[in-house]
């Protein structure tokens, strides 16, 4: 069944809303890639916490959290399509988001909160490391950043050209936050994005379907996780063997 976007979203949308979407006829899918890299996107403890509990009890100990829609239904998601991609020897890219104690490299990002001094996201803290359920492996690319988007003051853009890769799947949080600010500047760098909806997460139900429904209607292909693991099934193994060099090393691994 063909992901409807307007039924995702409609308890959040007025009539109006879908209307004006329809007639300027905003929301049409741009496809897949040929040659697709998984972007994972802050998947750590600080925002997933370290394990299912309610938010407001997450947040207790991790200000960040979202609670247990990240354990319960994006990190095994995510577990999926991870088996794929690595099956195919994708490009599997994670990052993260330290910070100095002093906060200082966050730059005004501080300021919209007044828990900016706890200590779980100051540079060697648990707060940062992926959830162990998904922990990236030797051959898979890591970035720390400081801003919401995975490209910004990063080497992102570099890694995909040097590899050839012409899309993303992104996967991870926050929905409405670093997930959104990183697709729309793939989308600046003509780099088309798919989303699983399952497979990425935030703290509040309507920020995550009002940016995964605007982002649709603009920017990137927001769809089911089967659809995106039926796509990975049947990409060829080993597209990026050559332009990738830890894939080349994940196949010596596999014989």
């Amino acid at each position: 069944m063909k992901f409807d976007i307007f039924k995702f979203a409609d308890e959040f949308l007025t009539e109006t809303d879908k209307s004006v979407f329809k007639a300027a006829g905003w929301g049409r899918n741009a496809g897949f890639g040929s040659r697709p890299a998984i972007l994972i996107v802050d998947v750590n403890y600080n925002f997933c916490g370290d394990r299912a509990e309610p938010i407001l009890e997450s947040i207790k100990r991790w200000r960040y959290s979202c609670g247990s829609v990240a354990w319960d239904i994006s990190i095994p998601a995510i577990i999926k399509i991870l088996k794929h991609a690595r099956e195919k020897r994708l490009p599997i890219i994670y990052t993260t988001n330290p910070r100095r104690e002093d906060g200082f490299d966050l730059g005004i990002w501080t300021l919209k909160s007044y828990r900016a001094k706890d200590k779980v996201d100051i540079e060697g803290h648990m707060g940062n490391e992926i959830v162990k359920e998904i922990a990236p492996e030797d051959s898979d690319l890591f970035i720390e950043k400081r801003k919401p988007s995975a490209f910004f003051g990063t080497p992102l853009i570099s890694h995909l050209n040097m590899m050839k890769a012409d899309s993303l799947i992104i996967l991870g949080s926050t929905t409405s936050g670093c997930v959104r600010a990183s697709a729309v500047d793939a989308l600046s760098y003509d780099i088309k994005v798919t989303i699983p909806h399952q497979g990425v997460f935030d703290r509040g139900e309507a920020s995550h379907k009002l940016a995964l429904f605007d982002l649709h209607m603009k920017y990137v292909d927001v769809t089911d996780l089967d659809d995106v693991l039926d796509y990975l099934k049947k990409l060829p193994a080993g597209i990026f063997d050559e332009s990738f060099p830890p894939a080349a090393l994940a196949k010596s691994k596999i014989k």
